[in-house]
Order: structure tokens, then C-alpha cells, then sequence
């Protein structure tokens, strides 16, 4: 797993895609009260073709499906411009190279944030694709959303977060999951 640095609010590490997603899954598992059926996914080979959440999602034949991914910022000198920047907030993606999030999604995931608090960032990623790009075409469509974390120097032996979007995505994948009826 390595050793990992942190710097105030920032934490340096390998690999944290997507480490950073499993640990928020298993965090909101254990914060979440819920008397639905909730089945958490850990898949392979994302980064490939999106191969262990095809399967899953086949298998599963979920009703909603909220996807936990790491995301590049746009806040350093020689990055790709975008709006996601470090500390500011979990991201709630509104597309990517393998979908576009249901308009419908989108604003139950921004209206559960702001009415809990939880800050968070519209993130549009003109590159790549989550996990939810392959479960939102799984059998005749399942609705599909993402939670990104900001993270720099994505795909890098030092990869950086912040302490305060992890708990951001934590918080809001709760109360999403505490209010899925909602959708």
C-alpha cells in the first residue's frame, strides 16, 4: 500500500485512484442508516474498460447506482483547465467521455448537498470515464451518478487530496443513500 504524507488539510500518496473511493464506500457503509437493500461494489479494471462494473451491474440489476471516483483539478500551473479545484468540495460530475449524468440525477445530487451543507463542485471531465459510464447502460438502464474527489497529479506516485472533499464525499454519499427514494 506505501507510506503517505500529509500536509495540513493535503494528503500525498500513491495510488489513492481509487483507493480514496473504496475508504469513502466503506465509510458511508458504516455511517448509513438505511432499511433498504444497499449493495457496495468494489470493481476491477475500471481503468480498462470498465470491466468489473459491467459484470456487477449485470448481476446486481441495480435501481440506482452512485459511482466513487478520484478526478484530475484544474488548479496547478501546467494542468488541464477545468473548474475542480483541491478543498473546495466533492465533485458531482455532469459528463464525461463515457456519459452524461442524467439531468434528473444531477439535481437530487446538488439539492441533497445544499440542503445538508455539503460543498460541492460541478465537474465535467473532458477526458475518461467512471465506473457509472458502463452501469448506466447495464440491462435497460440504470439512473447513474458519480462523487469525484479532487486529486492532483492523478495517475502519479504522488498523487494530492484534501481531507475536507473526502469528507465532503463521505457526508454527501450518505445522505444520498439515507434519501435514494427520493429520485
Amino acid at each position: 500500500m506505501g507510506d503517505f504524507v500529509e500536509s495540513g488539510s493535503r494528503i500525498i500518496s500513491k495510488a489513492l485512484d481509487d483507493r480514496i473511493g473504496c475508504f469513502i464506500a466503506m465509510e458511508a457503509l458504516k455511517r448509513t442508516k438505511s432499511t433498504h437493500e444497499l449493495a457496495f461494489v468494489f470493481t476491477v479494471q475500471e481503468e480498462i474498460g470498465t470491466r468489473g462494473a459491467k459484470t456487477a451491474a449485470y448481476a446486481l440489476e441495480p435501481d440506482l447506482a452512485i459511482a466513487v471516483d478520484v478526478t484530475a483539478t484544474g488548479d496547478t500551473p501546467k494542468a488541464h483547465p477545468m473548474s475542480i479545484e483541491l478543498g473546495l468540495g466533492v465533485g458531482i460530475k455532469v459528463l464525461d467521455h463515457s456519459m452524461i449524468t442524467s439531468p434528473q440525477v444531477k439535481r437530487w445530487m446538488a439539492m441533497v448537498a445544499t440542503e445538508n451543507n455539503i460543498p460541492f463542485q460541478w465537474e465535467v471531465l473532458e477526458y475518461g470515464g467512471t465506473d457509472s459510464g458502463a452501469i448506466h447502460l447495464s440491462r435497460g438502464g440504470v439512473p447513474s451518478g458519480v462523487l469525484s474527489i479532487p486529486t492532483r497529479y492523478v495517475h502519479s506516485p504522488a498523487e494530492m487530496l484534501d481531507k475536507r472533499d473526502v469528507e465532503s464525499a463521505i457526508n454527501l454519499l450518505v445522505a444520498l443513500l439515507e434519501r435514494a427514494t427520493e429520485l
